[in-house]
């Protein structure tokens, strides 16, 4: 049986309640991966070129630290990995999280929230931050998704 875990990072609440659905639908661990400095709501401005969301998505470099670690990452063959969208990707705080661990063999399987745009070129930008994952096309969510189909697209992604 596969031990699953559910990390996220949730810059405003939605996709912590997808990620928290989805824990339960699939009977995983959760995680929240939460930045060293938080984001204030001018952070979070992205009509704002000189924001500090801004300025991280245009540096493709960029690494905001994360405070606090997964316990026996190793214990883990699956981890549903959840995120905002943010200029079509992933925000850099992801690709933190990807290389802070050896995810070696196991099953990466991103999960978004947004409003209009899915998931563009994601796994593009986040499979340099994990080389030797199996990193699986994944999917938005809006916030109102049930468990129940939750469970179904899950279910899916870990045969």
């Amino acid at each position: 049986m596969s031990k699953i875990l559910v990390a996220y990072f949730s810059a405003s609440g939605v996709t912590e309640g997808v990620a928290k659905k989805l824990a339960n639908a699939v009977g995983g661990d959760i995680f929240e991966i939460l930045p060293v400095i938080p984001y204030s709501h001018a952070d979070l401005d992205w009509k704002n070129p000189n924001s500090r969301s801004s300025l991280e998505m245009k540096d493709a470099s960029s690494r905001p630290q994360i405070a606090g670690r997964v316990e026996d990452i190793g214990s883990y063959n699956a981890v549903f990995l959840g995120f905002p969208i943010w200029w079509y990707i992933a925000p850099t705080i992801i690709n933190t999280f990807l290389e802070e661990y050896n995810f070696a063999d196991k099953k990466i399987i991103p999960f978004a929230t947004a409003g209009s745009c899915e998931m563009g070129e994601t796994n593009a930008h986040l499979a340099p931050s994990c080389p030797d994952a199996i990193l699986v096309e994944g999917k938005r969510f809006l916030p109102d998704v049930t468990v129940e189909e939750l469970k179904e697209w899950a279910k899916g992604k870990l045969e």
